[in-house]
Protein backbone atom coordinates (compact mmCIF):
# COMPACT_ATOMS: atom_id res chain seq x y z
CA UNK A 1 0.00 0.00 0.00
CA UNK A 2 1.82 3.47 -1.18
CA UNK A 3 0.85 7.02 0.41
CA UNK A 4 -1.10 9.55 -1.22
CA UNK A 5 0.33 12.73 -1.41
CA UNK A 6 -2.72 13.47 1.10
CA UNK A 7 -1.17 11.48 3.07
CA UNK A 8 2.33 12.05 2.84
CA UNK A 9 1.22 15.88 3.85
CA UNK A 10 -1.08 14.60 6.43
CA UNK A 11 2.39 12.42 8.34
CA UNK A 12 4.54 15.84 8.02
CA UNK A 13 2.10 18.06 9.88
CA UNK A 14 1.46 15.33 12.69
CA UNK A 15 5.35 14.81 13.15
CA UNK A 16 5.60 18.36 13.07
CA UNK A 17 3.27 19.58 15.56
CA UNK A 18 4.15 16.66 17.80
CA UNK A 19 7.58 18.01 17.82
CA UNK A 20 7.03 21.72 18.23
CA UNK A 21 4.20 20.98 21.30
CA UNK A 22 7.45 18.55 22.92
CA UNK A 23 9.54 21.84 22.88
CA UNK A 24 7.32 24.64 24.01
CA UNK A 25 7.11 21.83 27.10
CA UNK A 26 10.23 20.92 27.81
CA UNK A 27 10.93 21.09 31.28
CA UNK A 28 7.44 21.18 32.02
CA UNK A 29 7.45 18.95 34.55
CA UNK A 30 10.38 20.35 36.73
CA UNK A 31 8.44 23.53 36.67
CA UNK A 32 11.53 25.33 34.12
CA UNK A 33 8.43 27.10 32.14
CA UNK A 34 9.13 30.64 30.87
CA UNK A 35 9.84 33.17 34.05
CA UNK A 36 9.48 30.45 36.50
CA UNK A 37 12.18 28.08 38.41
CA UNK A 38 11.28 24.85 40.34
CA UNK A 39 10.52 26.63 42.81
CA UNK A 40 7.76 28.66 41.83
CA UNK A 41 5.18 29.74 44.85
CA UNK A 42 1.72 28.06 43.15
CA UNK A 43 3.51 24.72 42.49
CA UNK A 44 1.73 23.54 45.76
CA UNK A 45 -1.86 21.29 45.69
CA UNK A 46 -3.28 23.77 47.84
CA UNK A 47 -5.06 26.56 47.68
CA UNK A 48 -2.19 29.91 47.60
CA UNK A 49 -2.18 32.89 49.67
CA UNK A 50 -0.60 35.50 47.38
CA UNK A 51 0.90 39.27 47.89
CA UNK A 52 0.35 40.82 44.36
CA UNK A 53 3.53 42.55 44.20
CA UNK A 54 5.22 40.46 46.16
CA UNK A 55 7.39 42.70 48.63
CA UNK A 56 6.31 45.97 46.36
CA UNK A 57 2.92 45.77 47.55
CA UNK A 58 0.42 47.30 45.18
CA UNK A 59 2.12 50.25 44.29
CA UNK A 60 2.57 52.95 41.61
CA UNK A 61 5.27 52.55 39.40
CA UNK A 62 5.28 48.70 39.17
CA UNK A 63 4.67 46.39 36.36
CA UNK A 64 1.72 44.23 37.19
CA UNK A 65 1.39 42.35 34.45
CA UNK A 66 4.55 41.16 34.67
CA UNK A 67 4.19 40.27 37.71
CA UNK A 68 0.93 38.44 36.67
CA UNK A 69 2.91 36.27 33.81
CA UNK A 70 5.47 35.45 36.15
CA UNK A 71 3.72 34.36 39.06
CA UNK A 72 1.04 32.52 36.76
CA UNK A 73 -0.52 29.61 36.63
CA UNK A 74 -3.26 30.96 39.14
CA UNK A 75 -5.48 28.40 40.43
CA UNK A 76 -8.89 28.29 41.73
CA UNK A 77 -9.34 29.30 45.25
CA UNK A 78 -5.81 30.77 45.73
CA UNK A 79 -6.16 34.14 47.56
CA UNK A 80 -4.10 37.59 46.03
CA UNK A 81 -3.70 39.78 48.79
CA UNK A 82 -3.69 43.54 48.33
CA UNK A 83 -1.40 45.51 50.64
CA UNK A 84 -0.79 49.45 49.69
CA UNK A 85 -0.23 51.93 51.99
CA UNK A 86 -3.09 54.42 53.11
CA UNK A 87 -2.77 57.78 51.64
CA UNK A 88 -0.51 60.70 53.25
CA UNK A 89 0.18 64.11 52.15
CA UNK A 90 3.20 62.33 50.47
CA UNK A 91 1.97 59.42 48.74
CA UNK A 92 -0.30 58.66 46.21
CA UNK A 93 -4.03 56.59 47.28
CA UNK A 94 -4.52 53.28 45.77
CA UNK A 95 -7.32 51.63 45.57
CA UNK A 96 -8.52 48.20 43.26
CA UNK A 97 -11.25 47.65 41.36
CA UNK A 98 -12.44 44.34 39.43
CA UNK A 99 -13.28 45.21 35.73
CA UNK A 100 -15.98 43.25 34.02
CA UNK A 101 -14.23 42.61 30.22
CA UNK A 102 -11.35 42.97 28.09
CA UNK A 103 -12.46 45.90 26.70
CA UNK A 104 -13.29 48.03 30.04
CA UNK A 105 -9.71 46.52 31.26
CA UNK A 106 -7.97 47.57 28.20
CA UNK A 107 -9.45 51.03 28.17
CA UNK A 108 -9.49 51.41 31.74
CA UNK A 109 -13.00 51.73 31.63
CA UNK A 110 -14.32 52.01 35.54
CA UNK A 111 -17.76 52.96 34.68
CA UNK A 112 -19.04 48.99 35.27
CA UNK A 113 -16.19 47.97 37.77
CA UNK A 114 -16.85 46.45 40.93
CA UNK A 115 -14.86 48.40 43.54
CA UNK A 116 -12.97 45.25 45.73
CA UNK A 117 -10.82 47.74 48.28
CA UNK A 118 -10.95 51.67 48.72
CA UNK A 119 -7.91 54.15 49.35
CA UNK A 120 -7.20 52.74 53.18
CA UNK A 121 -8.31 49.17 53.22
CA UNK A 122 -5.29 47.95 51.94
CA UNK A 123 -2.98 49.00 54.89
CA UNK A 124 -1.82 46.40 57.23
CA UNK A 125 -2.11 42.79 56.00
CA UNK A 126 -3.93 44.21 53.40
CA UNK A 127 -7.18 42.45 51.92
CA UNK A 128 -8.07 39.57 50.06
CA UNK A 129 -9.53 38.77 47.01
CA UNK A 130 -10.18 34.71 46.40
CA UNK A 131 -10.71 33.53 42.93
CA UNK A 132 -13.69 31.98 42.58
CA UNK A 133 -14.47 31.67 38.44
CA UNK A 134 -12.39 29.04 36.79
CA UNK A 135 -11.21 29.19 33.27
CA UNK A 136 -12.72 33.24 33.29
CA UNK A 137 -9.88 36.31 33.32
CA UNK A 138 -10.37 38.31 36.65
CA UNK A 139 -9.67 41.97 35.47
CA UNK A 140 -7.79 44.02 38.06
CA UNK A 141 -6.79 47.89 38.53
CA UNK A 142 -6.13 50.72 40.05
CA UNK A 143 -9.14 53.02 40.13
CA UNK A 144 -7.79 56.21 42.01
CA UNK A 145 -7.94 59.79 39.82
CA UNK A 146 -10.50 58.15 37.23
CA UNK A 147 -7.76 55.49 37.18
CA UNK A 148 -4.84 57.34 35.95
CA UNK A 149 -2.51 54.47 37.07
CA UNK A 150 -4.53 51.88 35.27
CA UNK A 151 -3.93 53.81 32.44
CA UNK A 152 -0.19 54.55 32.23
CA UNK A 153 -0.36 50.79 31.82
CA UNK A 154 1.57 49.38 35.00
CA UNK A 155 -1.61 49.31 37.84
CA UNK A 156 -3.24 46.31 35.95
CA UNK A 157 -3.26 42.42 35.63
CA UNK A 158 -5.27 40.03 35.27
CA UNK A 159 -5.41 35.97 35.81
CA UNK A 160 -7.16 33.23 34.91
CA UNK A 161 -7.73 30.38 37.55
CA UNK A 162 -7.66 27.31 36.75
CA UNK A 163 -7.89 24.12 38.18
CA UNK A 164 -5.71 21.85 40.50
CA UNK A 165 -6.07 18.41 38.04
CA UNK A 166 -3.69 16.58 40.33
CA UNK A 167 -5.89 16.87 43.89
Amino acid sequence: MGFTIAQGLMLVLLIASTMALSTANKGWQFGNWPYRGPYHPNNTQTSNRIIVGDSYHWNFGFNYTDWAIKHGPFYLNDTLVFKYDPPTPNTYPHSVYLLPNLQSFIKCDLRNAQKLGNATQGAGEGFEFVLKRPWQPHYFACGEHDGIHCKNGTMKFFVMPIYHWYR
